[in-house]
């Protein structure tokens, strides 16, 4: 066998949703763990991309993504956030969320630059950092609220600090940010040449009447910012794997010069099916109403059990602290929770460098009825 010289992510093994999933699957359990709905996209958006394969459109489409979707992106923008993206120079279609959050952090980040992230943090933003030769700089968010103190922040930035990665609405913890952590933001970039990688995938998937507030709504941040968004999480089509990023030229046109070189393009007839189907406003602008109401039902049938039921202002996510329980290490006991209860979580410490654990999990509740009522009924008997 031949003998490698040497790994870029040595400390990489399998993800913790590819683990949590091997384990349901291994134990016949109710799969909570991995972000994807169970239920079946819109037939109008699946008529719509079996109409664009039935007539022909099934070749390359332009590096940036077809014009007709740019638009409606553009438009949803600027209607959701009052902020204006040129369709064809500012806004690049990408093979999902995570291909343009790497794509970004591979355009602009060198050795030694550091990056800012929040943890609990998505898996894929320091390995990508670290792959470009990048250093990590993390602050922790901590159960149960999850808060950011911006004095800590500031006192990461340094003269390397090439980036800060944000994840709003943050997944796992469900937290948005508030206007008080925006205006913190804007003082600590100002005047530097920082960039922002605004990962914003959950943007339509806010609750409780409180208002997402991207980055592009505010000028001073959207001039340095690169924002991504998930087709996946909007449509509940996460297998489709197309996203977007959202950045000002001058961004965009360093953005592209990655983006050729690694995917090139994306699936041509759903970008097609994706714009017709944008036209209709209304299949996004009430996805916070339908996620809520899942997390409501989810959140009801488990307040009479000894979990507590952390703030979800966000996500499809509800995070569950489980310490009335058991004493268990959070690993440990979202696989004793698969193997003997039949419902599987992932451990909040997955989402953390050095593994803090707190006893939380979080459960994905983008499920269908029938699914959320059997996991509420095996996790009422502990």
């Amino acid at each position: 066998m031949i003998q490698l010289p040497f790994s870029k992510l040595s400390d990489v093994g399998t993800t913790i949703f590819s683990q949590m999933t091997q384990l349901a699957n291994e134990n016949e359990a109710i799969n909570l763990s991995q972000g994807f709905p169970d239920f079946m996209p819109d037939s109008e958006l699946l008529n719509h991309v079996d109409h664009f394969i039935k007539k022909g459109f099934n070749q390359y489409a332009p590096l940036g993504g077809m014009i007709g979707l740019k638009e409606e992106i553009a438009r949803k923008i600027e209607n959701s956030h009052q902020a204006v993206y040129h369709p064809d120079s500012e806004i690049t279609v990408t093979a999902g969320g995570t291909q343009a959050i790497f794509t970004a952090i591979a355009t602009f980040i060198k050795k030694d630059d550091e990056v800012i992230i929040f943890e609990p943090a998505y898996d894929c933003y320091e390995p990508t950092v670290e792959l470009f030769g990048g250093i990590v700089k993390r602050f922790e968010m901590k159960a149960p609220d999850y808060e950011i103190d911006w004095s800590v922040v500031k006192n990461l930035v340094s003269d390397k600090t090439k980036m800060i990665i944000l994840n709003n609405p943050n997944n796992p913890s469900g937290k948005i940010l508030k206007e008080n952590d925006i205006q913190e933001l804007i003082s600590i970039v100002k005047d530097t040449p920082i960039l922002i990688l605004s990962d914003e995938v959950y943007e339509n998937i806010v609750f409780d009447g409180k208002q997402h507030l991207s980055i592009c709504k505010y000028p001073e941040l959207k001039e340095r910012s690169l924002l991504v968004a998930s087709f996946g999480k909007l449509f509940h089509v996460t297998g489709w794997k197309i996203g977007y990023c959202a950045a000002p030229k001058a961004l965009t046109d360093e953005f592209r010069k990655v983006h050729q070189f690694n995917v090139f393009c994306v699936n041509t007839p759903i970008q097609l099916a994706l714009a017709e189907y944008m036209k209709n406003e209304d299949h996004y602008n009430h996805l916070n109403q339908f996620f809520q109401e899942k997390r409501d039902f989810l959140r009801q049938g488990l307040a009479n059990t000894s979990f507590e039921l952390l703030d979800c202002e966000g996500t499809y996510f509800q995070a569950l602290k489980y310490d009335k329980i058991s004493d268990k290490n959070d690993f440990e006991f979202a696989s004793e929770l698969t193997i003997n209860h039949k419902v599987t979580s992932v451990p909040f410490s997955s989402f953390y460098k050095n593994k803090l654990n707190e006893n939380v999990i979080r459960l994905c509740f983008a499920k269908k009825q029938e699914t959320l009522e059997r996991a509420i009924e095996n996790l009422s008997k502990l």
